[in-house]
């Protein structure tokens, strides 16, 4: 371990380093006059505890007196000899976003055996949470990663085996979406800080659940921020030395772009990222609306374009791929371009391993709200559920609610379907079939928190999960529960559901129906027929046309009263493909599904 010390001294490492002689400080500061480091282990005497400057803006000295726990800040004197107080940029850990910095001793939490979890993507179903609220207080204190291990075992029941976080980052206060982060290297206080990160990671490991971290990179902020003017430079009345201080410093969240050129900031930016999934063991990262990292404006005006910011999410997406390539990337880019995950040297490619697919959440968010079936476009189902990118579906990531999605504007589905009233049949019926589209089509699944509970109205950081919903959706939650089931093929049914393959049979849009089969090598238990009734009409007697002769057996009725008491029970029953040519194929059998209602069959 010594040896592991001495060589993140002398390799330049950053930030708080602990070791058996003390604790080695260093930071960035090229326009520094001076720089000292003051603490509780010298009386914080600003004055007092010089670092030495070393070459390329670098300051850098060993505190023999500061040890694991140690609140410390760092005294920058400017070239105008103002004083500031400084929290360092690489904090692991802080009193709080406005308060001091902390000594952390990454090696010693016990991982015991663990190592880095990560299902085979195309067996992936990711949950996405916000620790706040996921989990709260009944006093009203946001949720934390201790609460989030409380609620492993309910998550391991419905199925999940990807956990993906809202970003956890040292923010401003206690409530918070995330997407401000003062201090990115830091856990946020409210959630436990970075050991209680570390027991999630390692609970989740041992019952077979991989986590992933929302990484927020194309701004910092913008409040509580002491990256800003971090040294006492700027220009334009900008943020200096980690900003972009011209033109491409502005987001919507304000002139905090990082400076992507700077060979300090992209240092930064991949040790963050780095640091994450060796440090923590985490098992992947979403990146935020990476458009603002490739481009200013996020959109595709060439004059926007930021090459530094293409080739640091390149940089970032070759080392993970070539260290850790069971590990996921996922870009929420939004512009439905195969190229964010094409590999990187295969021409523009950025590497990640998938992304949010847009062509699929709005069009079918679209499909289930549309008020009266005639103005469904069964259509639009079809090119939704056949979109991929870099020839591979589990390129993209398919859903019907994200953050974003019932937020905003937005809501949940179910709200969108019936304002004020989700606990309705046509709420219930078109979200459900809403998620069986996205558990049986080609991509990696994710869910949004208390969609399996049919949450209400929008997404807020103040708006905990009401778990009281459990009990009382106990059946909703065991439609998603199977339809997981289904799609991760733990009955040996379903194979064709992780399998790249997909063949529309039927695009009915007078009936509004849709048919699809899909399938991995083929075949029983493999080969898997998908029917989604997108109308209030049930069908008695529809005729399609089955891939292979035989029984086809029904795996999954959504209209199954086991499921919600309003549902119909509408029987649909196993039946058998006979030598009548239909759809293409040899073979066809007639199917009854119920209104507003999913069918999936296989053979044995």
């Amino acid at each position: 371990m010594k040896a592991k010390i001495d060589n993140e001294i002398n390799m330049g490492g950053m930030g708080a380093i602990l070791h058996d002689k003390g604790v080695f400080f260093r930071v960035w500061a090229p326009n520094a006059k001076q720089v000292f480091v003051m603490g509780d282990f010298n009386n914080w005497t600003p004055n007092e505890l010089e670092l030495a400057h070393e070459d390329s803006g670098y300051y850098a000295r060993n505190v023999d007196t500061a040890k694991a726990g140690s609140e410390y800040k760092f005294v920058i004197i400017t070239q105008n000899d103002d004083e500031l107080a400084k929290n360092d940029p690489y904090a692991k850990e802080m009193t709080n976003s406005n308060g001091n910095s902390v000594v952390y001793d990454n090696d010693a939490f016990d991982w015991e055996d663990d190592a880095s979890f990560m299902p085979y993507w195309n067996e992936a179903v990711i949950y996405e949470l916000h620790l706040g609220t996921f989990n709260a207080t009944e006093e009203g204190k946001p949720g934390d990663f201790y609460s989030l291990i409380e609620k492993l075992g309910y998550l391991k029941e419905l199925g999940i085996n990807v956990i993906e976080i809202m970003p956890p980052y040292e923010f401003p206060g206690g409530f918070s979406w995330g997407y401000n982060p003062s201090y990115p290297f830091a856990i946020e206080t409210e959630y436990g800080g970075p050991d209680a990160l570390k027991q999630l990671v390692k609970a989740a490991h041992k019952m077979g659940i991989a986590i992933m971290l929302d990484a927020v990179y194309n701004h910092f902020g913008p409040s509580d921020l002491d990256l800003w003017q971090f040294d006492g430079w700027s220009e334009n009345d900008k943020g200096g030395i980690y900003f972009y201080n011209d033109w491409r410093s502005n987001t919507p969240w304000g002139d905090t772009r990082p400076d992507f050129g700077r060979e300090e900031v992209r240092n930064y930016i991949q040790d963050n990222a780095r640091m994450w999934l060796e440090d923590f063991h985490v098992d992947g990262l979403r990146m935020d609306m990476i458009p603002y990292i490739r481009n200013v404006n996020a959109d595709e005006n060439p004059g926007g374009v930021l090459e530094e910011g293409l080739t640091l999410l390149r940089d970032i997406n070759r080392e993970i791929t070539e260290k850790y390539p069971y590990k996921l990337t996922v870009a929420e880019d939004l512009h439905k371009l195969s190229w964010v995950t094409d590999r990187v040297g295969e021409g523009e490619g950025l590497g990640f391993g998938s992304q949010w697919d847009a062509a699929f959440v709005h069009p079918v968010r679209q499909l289930l709200t549309t008020q009266h079936d005639e103005d469904r476009d069964m259509n639009e189902a079809t090119e939704a559920l056949l979109n991929q990118y870099s020839g591979d579906y589990f390129r993209r990531v398919v859903y019907t609610e994200s953050h974003d999605e019932v937020a905003n504007g937005s809501a949940r589905v179910a709200e969108e379907i019936a304002f004020g009233d989700v606990n309705n049949w046509y709420s219930k019926k078109r979200a459900s079939l809403g998620m069986a589209m996205v558990l049986t089509a080609p991509g990696i699944p994710m869910i949004f928190q208390g969609q399996e509970l049919l949450e209400d109205k929008w997404f807020s950081d103040t708006d905990p999960i009401d778990w009281s919903r459990l009990k009382k959706f106990k059946g909703y939650f065991n439609l998603h529960k199977d339809l997981i089931t289904l799609r991760r093929n733990l009955t040996g049914f379903t194979a064709g559901l992780t399998g790249q393959h997909i063949q529309i049979i039927r695009t009915d849009n007078e009936q509004k129906i849709i048919a699809y089969q899909r399938w991995k090598e083929g075949g029983a238990k493999d080969t898997t027929l998908v029917v989604l009734n997108f109308s209030d009409g049930d069908k008695a007697v529809y005729r399609i046309g089955f891939p292979a002769p035989g029984m086809w057996k029904v795996r999954f009725n959504s209209d199954w009263e086991g499921y919600n008491a309003e549902f119909g029970n509408y029987q649909s029953y196993d039946v058998e493909a006979i030598s009548d040519a239909c759809d293409g194929f040899e073979h066809s059998a007639e199917i009854s599904i119920a209104p507003y209602t999913a069918l999936i069959l296989s053979q044995d």
